[in-house]
């Protein structure tokens, strides 16, 4: 799914709460990491598939939206008629050619490691990976950036919109994260597992 369907489609998505998860707030706050979030939903597996699904649908609609836009950056007056007359339109305002590409790197990025968490709770979930493997590997990048709302404000909407919504999808993932290692720091192994984090690699092979 790419273009006007794939934003449709996760919109509708959130709106609904058909992935499990509250409905989205329509506070600008929400766009930024960490604030103003609800509270998160259990890990399991129907969550971890959905979110998944919608990482999919966010990597496809990034990945074709940042090479539209720098075909369009990359042609000439001539060209310009080729295009859609939305795009031609945005154009007009978009950000240059570095600030895409920095803008597009980092939403993908930010996709790929809500991703791999997802991989890895699937893993998980399939008996693929151990709990230590899980808790080992399985961490999601803390504190990653955030992109520059100057340069979002300037591309077609449409593609803003992605990059808002994988913003969206980071600050839920990373609550799921942060709630599950706070459960598993809590439960009857904590200490055992602080013991063998802090012990000597010669003593934990011994």
């Amino acid at each position: 799914m790419t273009g006007n369907f794939a934003i449709a489609w996760l919109c509708q998505c959130e709106t609904l709460g058909v992935l499990g998860l509250p409905p989205r707030l329509s506070s600008p706050a929400t766009h930024r990491y960490g604030s103003g979030m609800p509270q998160v939903v259990s890990i399991n597996p129907h969550l971890v598939e959905a979110l998944y699904v919608e990482a999919l649908v966010l990597s496809d609609a990034a990945r074709s939206g940042f090479d539209d836009l720098r075909a369009v950056s990359g042609q000439g007056a001539r060209s310009m008629a080729a295009v859609s007359t939305g795009f031609a339109r945005d154009h007009m305002t978009c950000p240059d050619t570095v600030e895409v590409t920095c803008e597009a790197l980092r939403t993908s990025t930010r996709v790929m490691h809500c991703l791999a968490w997802l991989l890895n709770q699937r893993a998980w979930f399939a008996g693929q990976l151990s709990a230590v493997q899980l808790r080992r590997h399985g961490r999601l990048v803390n504190h990653f950036p955030v992109s520059d709302a100057r340069v979002v404000a300037r591309l077609p909407e449409e593609l803003a919109e992605v990059v808002r919504q994988s913003e969206r999808l980071y600050v839920r993932i990373q609550r799921l994260d942060t709630a599950w290692r706070s459960e598993r720091m809590a439960g009857p192994g904590a200490i055992e597992r602080l013991r063998e984090r802090l012990a000597p690699t010669g003593l934990r092979q011994a």
